[in-house]
């Protein structure tokens, strides 16, 4: 089929790169190459609007054992021979679409990523934003993708561990799916996405090839808009059971020495597999796709090649070795089939029946070869003028606080997210999941060291909204902050970057300041950025959604012992405040969703501060000094000590010590850099000898009790009834 500058554009290619296509084949490409370049070109694979400033983040440290972008994960050294491999990866487009098997593909996509490397996944979590929970539509989605998280999860047998789920009205048309998946493997027997050697057979593994998911890379780099459910065929659909056998049969076969390289079939599929592997390996590929199983009759060459069929891996064979992995795969029952060979000149070939259907060189269509890279303008948005412009006197100070703190707990961005995780199975499969009380990262127990993992997503997005270069360092801190206050010290950074349209320059200008504030955040705490995902194209039909730089971060603790949780331990435990209060309700969820202001600045933050702070956490959990420790994030220092009582239904006595503050400010506002930690009495002369040597304010705030909440000594009623309204308020929303 003869293709032209039309055609182009309809698989969503711009004319230019139409140009670029010609030149590089030297002649017009047929219409399978052309649809194998809107893939590969598109900026879900591509990243030609995103690549030049994610090259500025820090890729390199001392714990990491590849590169970053060498591999489909990260791999940090955690000692004792063994590694810990993680990404976080976003699947928005097919989740607002169908969001059973939007959500669903979405974890297994991310767990293939991470076995393809030959690690066994211990732990998943998500990172979710929705648009207002008082809508049909949200409550649809929420419903959808949270039953389809929890049927891959449970049923593939990783537990999910954490996550977080945000509300606002600008996720109405676009909600966000972000899955992060972490794994362990022994030092050097991990495997590369390679092709080498010359007449090395080419296996495909794994379900049977259809129609499902074809174009869904190209799917995800567009807008998407309330008649997208016409793209429906562009959503894959998942089998977790599928996916469990093909893990088992993956990491048998492994050991065996008889791969060269693995490769996931994920956006792209074959021609993304194929491409990248031979391109790794400096090498080409003969492929005859009739020899691809079909679970579809009178498939074409071009759906062979895009089709995004889920549970399929590309594995190239040391040639004389086939018969041990086909002996593997038919063990597992799974389909196994040769479907060509490596070839040295570095061009990929697909025949089908006795036909060239597409003759491609491997390098022309990867990043770092011949796909195109962009340098889009960007320009300050107005609306930033209105935030700078907001004056915190504007908002009256309440009188009675107590009104305020009960509307606060039961707002759907701090209440209680048990409706979702009780979804989840936290337990299933390896049983790593560590069980001795909650904490501010979860903790994962990794048994084959003793040591364990603390794991964690974070972003507050209305703050990167704000301010995109410091709300994106906030976004990396409380990751940080998160595994220290759990007692683990960070080891680094994947991330996953949701944006609107990069062509609009507004968008683009948040994108460059939140990439600058990460990439400075992660050179202070030493978390280099090992990998992850962009997502342009996040839309509503007034605009982008928030820009919301997804962090997900991994730490390690030498042992389960210095693991630190967030509840109160005692009755007569003293409560105190680490960091500094400061006179700010920016951006917090007080202001925002009780005071109704949409635009005001970012809360306090000051890098240098924050590292102090963590430095200072760090210090007492390593000597014992603390009983708990609870970093303040939405909602401020009083939901803070309300979650950190609620776990044993204890109470708390505190009151203002800094009465220079608003007290909506002191209690409510989101200030960073600031931990909550109880002590107990044998304990208070190390504890505070320990602060004194640093220069971190810190100030007591109150003791534990045993039951009641009372605030600047007035009584403010049970526990159990403030744990009640916090523990069903989604809940009873979803009805």
């Amino acid at each position: 089929m003869e293709t032209t500058v039309e055609t182009a554009r309809q698989l969503g290619l711009l004319p230019e790169e139409f140009e670029s296509i010609r030149q590089i084949l030297k002649r017009t490409p047929n219409f399978n190459e052309l649809a194998a370049y809107s893939v590969m070109w598109s900026e879900h694979c591509s990243y030609k609007n995103s690549i030049t400033w994610l090259k500025t983040l820090p890729r390199e440290g001392s714990k990491l054992l590849v590169k970053a972008g060498e591999e489909n994960a990260g791999l940090a050294d955690i000692g004792d021979g063994y590694g810990v491999v993680f990404k976080i990866e976003s699947h928005n487009h097919p989740s607002a679409i169908e969001p059973f098997q939007g959500a669903a593909t979405g974890v297994g996509g991310i767990h293939r990523d991470i076995f393809t490397m030959g690690a066994r996944p211990i732990a998943a979590l998500n990172s979710l934003r929705f648009g207002n929970i008082a809508e049909a539509k949200t409550r649809h989605l929420l419903k959808g993708v949270v039953a389809g998280i929890g049927h891959y999860g449970n049923c593939f047998g990783v537990p999910t561990v954490g996550g977080e789920v945000y509300f606002e009205d600008c996720y109405h048309t676009n909600p966000l799916v972000n899955a992060m998946s972490v794994g362990i493997v022994k030092v050097g027997q991990t495997v590369s996405a390679t092709a080498l050697g010359k007449e090395n057979p080419v296996f495909i593994v794994g379900s049977a090839t259809g129609k499902d998911g074809i174009g869904g890379a190209s799917f995800a780099s567009a807008d998407i808009t309330e008649e997208s459910a016409q793209d429906l065929p562009a959503v894959q659909v998942g089998d977790p059971f599928q996916e469990k056998k093909l893990l088992e049969a993956c990491l048998e076969v492994i050991p065996t020495g008889a791969l060269v390289g693995m490769q996931d079939m994920g956006a792209a599929g074959i021609i993304c597999s194929t491409a990248e592997t031979s391109a790794k390996g400096g090498v080409g590929m003969r492929i005859d796709l009739d020899k691809v199983p079909k679970r579809q009759q009178n498939m074409k060459a071009w759906e062979l090649l895009l089709s995004e069929s889920q549970e399929r891996m590309l594995m190239v064979v040391h040639k004389g070795r086939e018969q041990e992995v086909l002996g593997i795969f038919e063990k597992w029952d799974l389909p196994c089939s040769e479907i060509g060979e490596v070839t040295d000149d570095g061009m990929l070939r697909f025949y089908m029946g006795g036909q060239l259907e597409a003759e491609l060189p491997a390098e022309s269509l990867v990043l770092g070869g011949g796909a195109p890279v962009y340098h889009r303008e960007y320009a300050r948005p107005a609306y930033l003028d209105a935030i700078a412009q907001f004056d915190a006197n504007s908002i009256p100070v309440p009188g009675d606080l107590q009104p305020i703190a009960r509307q606060l707990t039961t707002l759907p961005n701090i209440a209680s997210k048990r409706w979702v995780y009780t979804q989840y199975d936290s337990m299933v499969g390896t049983g790593n999941t560590a069980t001795n009380g909650p904490s501010d990262a979860p903790v994962v127990l990794v048994k084959e060291t003793g040591k364990a993992l603390a794991v964690t997503t974070d972003c507050n997005s209305r703050y990167v909204y704000a301010d995109p270069y410091k709300g994106a360092m906030i976004a990396v801190s409380e990751a940080a902050r998160n595994i220290v206050c759990s007692g683990g010290t960070p080891l680094g950074v994947t991330n996953c970057l949701n944006f609107g349209n990069p062509y609009d320059s507004h968008v683009y200008y948040q994108f460059v300041h939140a990439i600058k504030g990460m990439g400075d955040a992660c050179q202070k705490f030493d978390t280099p950025v090992t990998g992850g995902n962009v997502s342009f194209y996040n839309q509503h039909p007034e605009g982008a959604v928030y820009p919301t730089p997804t962090i997900g971060m991994v730490g390690l603790l030498d042992s389960l012992e210095h693991k630190m949780t967030l509840d109160f331990k005692a009755p007569g435990d003293v409560i105190y405040l680490i960091g500094t209060s400061t006179n700010d309700i920016h951006s917090s969820e007080y202001l925002h969703k009780i005071c109704g202001v949409e635009h005001s600045p970012a809360p306090h933050f000051e890098l240098e501060e924050e590292y102090a702070v963590q430095s200072a956490v760090t210090r007492l959990i390593s000597t014992s000094s603390i009983q708990s420790a609870h970093d303040i994030s939405e909602g401020g220092l009083f939901i803070t000590l309300l979650e950190s009582a609620m776990i044993q239904e204890l109470g708390f006595e505190a009151e203002q010590q800094d009465r220079s503050i608003r007290s909506d400010a002191y209690w409510f506002g989101e200030g960073q850099s600031r931990v909550v930690v109880s002590v107990s009495l044998a304990q208070l002369n190390s504890f505070e000898d320990q602060m004194r040597s640093t220069s971190v304010a810190f100030s007591r705030i109150g003791t534990v009790s045993a039951g009641r909440l009372t605030i600047n000594n007035s009584d403010w009623g049970s526990i159990q009834d403030w744990k009640s309204d916090y523990d069903t308020s989604i809940g009873s929303r979803m009805q």
